[in-house]
């Protein structure tokens, strides 16, 4: 595995942690949202921002 310099790391956890603050908003909106076809757009983007962060955090292994 290729070794990450202190400003990929740094960016990458920038990343994740975006990518985690996502998730957690847009599953909120959708708990929240009473319209069942904008609630399932949350809930997609939700799933695709977590498996985007879980992803990333494969980078840190």
């Amino acid at each position: 595995m290729t070794h990450l310099n202190q400003m990929e790391l740094q960016n990458l956890r920038e990343l994740i942690g975006s990518h985690d603050t996502a998730a957690i908003k847009l599953k909120t909106y959708a708990e929240q949202c009473s319209d069942s076809q904008v609630k399932d757009m949350f809930q997609r983007s939700a799933q695709s921002a977590q498996q985007t962060k879980e992803k990333l955090m494969s980078f840190l292994q």
